[in-house]
């Protein structure tokens, strides 16, 4: 595999760091494949938080024998359980995403330190209300090359069929990269982490807890928890309940999949951050 090395480009005259964020996600994994010989030398790091799929892991693994390099690994200081018991309990959500913030966006600015960097993000042209992970610090300097380019969803799954690559294996059963509990998950999405990943599954469910003091319920999910979803008449109707979403879906397009939904769903939602540059 080939060096990653500091280009010598420049941000106001000084030399700088290129640098490509992979979340193992879709887009993310279509901009490094897009990019690959028009900016030598560029880094490649991927925010490893410890509680990832296995499937994410082996898609890096297919990257960086697709594009020859060496993706760097990012390590939180401390695990993802620390952080809970820091924060008595209360796990992350949409609101406060501590865990993006703690185990993903403090070990990138580690690894970006002081340097001047021009950050390559995977946001697409056809995703105006997203940003993604905009750094405050002044020496970093985000390039959206998709939004420049025009580049849309269709175009991502062409880049990523052309290479050989094709999609994650979880996106048969998942919209999106991230942590096996990630909070943006859908029931359904739930249900497959359950069918596929058991152990990883009753692990996230284990952090959930009930405060006795104040009735207080600390759930992935909110009003119901991991244990209650769990149970087969919960299981076989959440998948139910997909199963007619995908029927109303064939009704406008009769080759539709279920990870045509997934794909579909999660390109409408807004994820963590920096999860799924």
């Amino acid at each position: 595999m080939k060096e990653n090395k500091p280009n010598p480009t420049s941000i106001d005259e000084k030399p700088c760091r290129h640098i490509l964020s992979l979340s193992g996600g879709k887009d993310s994994t279509a901009l490094a494949l897009y990019m690959r010989d028009r900016v030598p030398n560029m880094e490649y790091a991927f925010c490893d938080t410890g509680e990832e799929l296995s499937e994410t892991y082996d898609y890096l693994l297919k990257i960086e024998a697709q594009l020859g390099v060496h993706i760097t690994k990012l390590n939180p200081e401390r695990h993802f359980r620390h952080y809970v018991d820091l924060y008595r309990g209360v796990l992350p959500d949409p609101r406060t995403r501590w865990c993006t913030r703690m185990l993903k966006l403090r070990p990138f600015e580690d690894y970006i330190g002081n340097d001047p960097v021009i950050l390559y993000v995977g946001i697409r042209a056809d995703e105006p209300n997203r940003t993604g992970y905009v750094s405050t610090k002044p020496n970093i300097k985000p390039k959206f090359p998709f939004v420049e380019d025009g580049i849309v969803h269709k175009d991502v799954l062409r880049i990523l069929n052309d290479s050989g690559l094709g999609l994650p294996e979880y996106y048969s059963w998942r919209s999106r990269s991230g942590c096996y509990f990630c909070f943006f998950q859908q029931r359904r999405e739930w249900v497959g982490l359950l069918e596929r990943h058991p152990d990883l599954y009753w692990k996230a469910a284990a952090f959930e807890k009930h405060d006795p003091v104040t009735g207080k319920n600390f759930t992935w999910i909110e009003n119901e928890s991991l244990h209650e979803l769990a149970k087969p008449k919960r299981v076989q109707q959440i998948k139910a309940d997909f199963e007619k979403k995908i029927a109303g879906a064939k009704k406008v397009n009769e080759n539709v999949t279920l990870r045509d939904i997934f794909i579909s769903e999660s390109a409408n939602q807004k994820g963590c951050l920096v999860c799924h540059l």
